[in-house]
């Protein structure tokens, strides 16, 4: 039963967006190249903010978590992805690198130029 579960919320989750996009994208002619660079980007940027933004968090492993055995108080920010911890001054530090956001930042860029460039390429052809 878990299983089955499990498969609807990839389906649901994963495969259905997907699916429309592609759909949406073939039926305004958009090249395949594009639309697959689209998707992956896309699912890049989600996967990477997700974990970006619940880095700190100690959900499974409290252990794990860079905020444990420090005082602090993990603190997630979901626009721009960032965790910090929160320590007893007050202070909040990042527990992310610069090279995990300039990825984020990348994956986001690139989906917005293939959006970007597949409605120019639609507006030249009409």
């Amino acid at each position: 039963m878990k299983a089955l579960i499990l498969l609807f919320a990839v389906f649901v989750v994963f495969v259905m967006p997907t699916t429309v996009v592609w759909l949406l994208g073939r039926r305004a002619r958009v090249p395949h190249w594009m639309m697959i660079v689209f998707l992956l980007a896309g699912w890049l940027t989600v996967a990477v903010g997700l974990a970006l933004s619940q880095r700190a968090q100690p959900s499974l492993f409290p252990e794990t978590s860079p905020c444990y055995g420090t005082r602090s108080t993990p603190v997630s920010q979901y626009f721009p992805p960032d965790s910090f911890c929160r320590h007893a001054d007050g202070e909040l530090r990042t527990v992310n690198g610069s090279n995990a956001r300039l990825v984020f930042w990348t994956a986001a860029n690139t989906t917005l130029a293939m959006a970007i460039a597949a409605f120019a390429r639609r507006r030249q052809r009409v």
